[in-house]
């Protein structure tokens, strides 16, 4: 996995996206929306993947906007984000969160 591209600086930007500046050069930026629809744990993918129930309550979580809360390193292969509401048992590969990513231009270094 050494010549995988790595994390070399995770920063927000606004409140709405984490960026990634990579290893190899590349910048990627993904909607914390997205994130967590995308959560990798098995609880939110069996949830993913049940047909829509028109009856379901919603819960009080799921009417307030989720923000992240904290971002931690699992090993070096993944991070875990840790949300407003509690939930933090997906761990984001690194692979996943290059593959959620989109590709951005990195800043100028020209003022």
């Amino acid at each position: 996995m050494a010549d995988h591209p790595r994390p070399v600086k995770l920063s927000r930007e606004g409140d709405d996206f984490l960026v990634i500046d990579w290893s190899d050069g590349q910048r990627t930026r993904s909607r914390w929306t997205e994130l967590r629809k995308r959560c990798p744990c098995a609880g939110c993918r069996e949830e993913g993947e049940q047909p829509p129930d028109p009856l379901r309550i919603l819960k009080p979580s799921e009417l307030l906007p989720l923000k992240p809360v904290r971002i931690e390193p699992v090993g070096t292969y993944a991070y875990r984000i840790v949300w407003s509401d509690g939930h933090d048992a997906g761990l984001y590969t690194l692979d996943n969160l290059r593959a959620l990513g989109d590709p951005v231009p990195a800043p100028s270094s020209h003022s």
